[in-house]
């Protein structure tokens, strides 16, 4: 019997599990030389900064003497420091929420219209303007003078569409003729008066050219006699072109004051009012027999409205905010209107055919599906807006610069601007950091979620 010995076959060696050491070393090496110039830079422009601002913060003004935390505490004893806290608190609250329901609103309307294109194009380019540039447009726009500022210009016109100007705003009274000053701003005559009496009231502080184009020359309108049941006279500009002529006097190319107010007052009660003709002069008919005071309103002479002031202690920072809100409103609307268009289309046309309208459609399909890309949104721009610093330093003026400050123009200023302390300004960087940090991480965290 013939036995046959098989013998099994030795498996193959197994395959190796990856590249070569050496090889792979080498990679490595590459990679990092690629890598190394960013960096560098990096290194260069970010972490050495860091670090040698919180050595720096550690020193005193003069960065000889090493005081600890010092300047950290003397960051929040300062009053302007604290000032700059609290507006950049509001800046965090306001802003970013604003222009995330901006953009979320204009993202959604956009969808709606015909020419979106052209729309967000239209919105997206105050994104190419500089800060610089967008802070002098927004300086002159909110500029005091109606005949510069293009909002108070507006302001002024809303207002003097519904509401009458004083006819005289410089106007006063020429002194001991006749016209005292009240505590009201008005002016009255000094003795009463009574029917069948004719009265001349001088003012003064009316330049020629402010006179109306139709005044005419109140000497003839002085000279008429009142009937005796009637108070007469005229109101006229007491100053002779040229020279000459003699106070509280009506002479002959003096000119009336058209469109005064003038009241026949009894008792400290208004019985008869009227508005002085082209020449000055005014009548009160069918007066009661007794003593009547003339008074000028203060309406008369009342300063014009010269709209709001927009850069003033009390409006400075939601000024500033509103120009930040002009630039970034674009860059939301782009950015929730990419998330927008991702949008499973489905899930909306099954909630229209169920019935829903479009503002349910809105509150609860299309905000929670963006949910993602809004905290994005916001999150990236509480990040920017804890380090505005162009705006709030161009559009706010010197006198109101403390009142609008922020986090970012205080450390400039106490390092920079005047302060020459570079000991608590590298303590205000650090607690800006700090702050930043936070909102960075979690940006970076969604990010890297997102991407898995």
């Amino acid at each position: 019997m013939t036995a046959t010995l098989v013998k099994e076959a030795a498996p193959p060696p197994a395959a190796p599990d990856g590249p070569p050491r050496r090889p792979r070393r080498r990679g490595r090496i590459v990679a990092l030389l690629f890598a190394l110039p960013a960096l560098l830079l990096l290194g260069a422009l970010v972490v050495y900064p860091v670090l040698f601002s919180i050595g720096r913060s550690l020193f005193d003004a003069s960065g000889t003497r090493f005081v600890g935390g010092e300047n950290y505490a003397e960051m929040f004893r300062d009053p302007a420091t604290l000032k700059a806290v609290r507006n950049t608190a509001i800046w965090v609250v306001v802003a970013p929420a604003l222009l995330t329901g901006l953009g979320l609103i204009l993202a959604v309307l956009v969808e709606k219209i015909r020419w979106a294109t052209a729309f967000k194009l239209l919105l997206f380019m105050p994104m190419a303007v500089s800060f610089l540039a967008a802070g002098i447009i927004f300086r002159l726009a909110y500029d005091e003078d109606p005949d510069k500022g293009v909002l108070n210009a507006a302001a002024v016109s809303f207002h003097d569409a519904f509401r009458d100007t004083a006819a005289y705003p410089t106007a006063r009274a020429r002194d001991g003729q006749g016209l005292t000053a009240a505590a009201d701003g008005s002016y009255r005559t000094g003795a009463g008066v009574s029917p069948g009496d004719s009265v001349a009231l001088p003012l003064v502080g009316v330049a020629p050219k402010d006179v109306p184009a139709g005044a005419e020359p109140a000497y003839a309108a002085a000279g008429r006699a009142a009937a005796p049941d009637e108070l007469r006279g005229v109101v006229y500009l007491d100053f002779t072109p040229g020279g000459g002529g003699e106070q509280g006097k009506v002479d002959r190319p003096e000119s009336g004051l058209p469109q005064l107010r003038v009241e026949a007052v009894r008792d400290g009660t208004t019985v008869a009012s009227t508005t002085t003709a082209a020449d000055g002069s005014f009548r009160f008919p069918g007066l009661d027999a007794g003593s009547y005071t003339l008074r000028l309103p203060a309406s008369n002479f009342a300063q014009p409205y010269d709209g709001v002031s927009w850069l003033g202690p009390a409006l400075v920072t939601p000024a500033i905010i509103g120009a930040y809100l002009w630039i970034w409103t674009g860059f939301a609307m782009v950015l929730i209107g990419a998330g927008l268009s991702t949008l499973p289309r489905d899930a909306l046309e099954a909630a229209r055919m169920d019935g829903a309208n479009e503002w349910q459609i809105f509150r609860r399909i299309t905000v929670p599906l963006l949910a993602p890309v809004l905290t994005v949104v916001f999150v990236t721009l509480v990040i920017n807006v804890m380090k505005v610093f162009d705006l709030v330093y161009i559009i706010a003026p010197g006198p109101v610069q403390e009142d609008a400050t922020v986090l970012a123009t205080q450390m400039w200023l106490v390092s920079f601007g005047g302060g020459n302390d570079q000991g608590l300004g590298s303590a205000l960087g650090v607690l800006l950091l700090l702050l930043v940090v936070p909102a960075m991480v979690f940006n970076v965290r969604r990010f890297r979620r997102s991407q898995r």
